[in-house]
């Protein structure tokens, strides 16, 4: 299973963060560095947030080897069409690293308080199944795209220059719903990415995946399947407990959400029995951007 890292783009992320993260996690043997792309939190202070594609092409010209994506880029943001070319250019740009995850959106206050039309839940997933067909096709196909869609049209549309990667860049969907979400991941994802779910919970999803991806006559092997989810870590019993504390979290009540937690070695068997559970990359989300020194820490005991 490959361990990579996973941020919280609006949780204060300004050019210095993500430098230092860019080079922490590139240098320390992480397989790969994901953020959410979200212009604020669900509720006040609002905090340093940099704008999701434009960290992406700065990270896929000043790393070498680690993979990078958004987890994930709702579509009610911007135009499907946008997505694809800006997903194209900037997998070119990094010599095909990129994973493009995207979703329906989630989060009501930020679009609410910068102008985007969330919708209602139905007709959200209808306008993500539309978003994520027209960039499909624009990445799998040089065919011009006549599309006609209740939320996107296209007259013929084309996607130039063409992906140097066959098919552009994977695409990752995200989140555990099984009556749309799972659907949409079989029908057009690359990757699929559940969202804090515990081994038990993500094995079951995951059977129910292989079923959906053998309806749609697709083999089970075609998609990668990937977890995210939380960590408490800590050098010493001291520092894992402050970090509790803080948060007002308990190590019983986070370990049913299926966040991993633990001093030194005791998270590596919490990540054996994600692996068992079927998940070949975890991305862990890790909280506090100033702490490199934890993450270095983490990474010899995991790596």
């Amino acid at each position: 299973m490959d361990i990579a890292i996973m941020i919280e783009g609006q949780n204060g992320l300004n050019w210095e963060h993500w430098r230092n993260l860019a080079a922490a996690v590139e240098d320390l043997g992480f397989a790969g560095l994901y953020r959410s792309d979200h212009f604020t939190n669900a509720s006040a202070p609002d905090l340093d947030s940099l704008e999701m594609w434009v960290s992406l092409t700065w990270l896929a010209s000043h790393t070498k080897r680690i993979e990078f994506g958004p987890l994930v880029s709702p579509v009610s943001f911007r135009p499907p069409v946008l997505t694809a070319r800006m997903a194209a250019a900037v997998d070119d740009l990094s010599g095909g690293r990129l994973t493009l995850g995207l979703g329906a959106g989630w989060q009501e206050r930020e679009h609410r308080v910068y102008g985007f039309d969330l919708l209602p839940l139905t007709e959200r997933f209808d306008r993500f199944e539309e978003g994520l067909q027209v960039i499909s096709r624009l990445l799998k196909s040089d065919k011009p795209l006549t599309f006609e869609g209740k939320y996107y049209q296209l007259q013929g549309a084309v996607l130039l220059p063409r992906p140097v990667r066959l098919e552009g860049p994977r695409i990752l969907v995200g989140g555990n719903g099984e009556k749309r979400t799972l659907t949409l991941a079989a029908k057009y994802a690359d990757e699929w990415n559940a969202v804090f779910a515990p081994p038990t919970e993500f094995s079951r999803l995951n059977l129910h995946l292989d079923e959906l991806l053998k309806s749609a006559w697709r083999k089970p092997g075609s998609v990668r399947r990937s977890l995210m989810t939380g960590i408490r870590f800590g050098r010493t019993r001291k520092e894992l407990d402050a970090q509790l504390s803080a948060r007002g979290n308990t190590s019983e009540g986070l370990r049913k959400r299926g966040i991993i937690i633990g001093v030194g070695e005791e998270v590596k068997e919490q990540l054996a029995e994600v692996e068992s559970s079927g998940v070949q990359r975890v991305m862990l989300q890790w909280l506090d951007l100033d702490n490199l020194k934890g993450l270095s820490a983490l990474a010899k005991v995991v790596l």
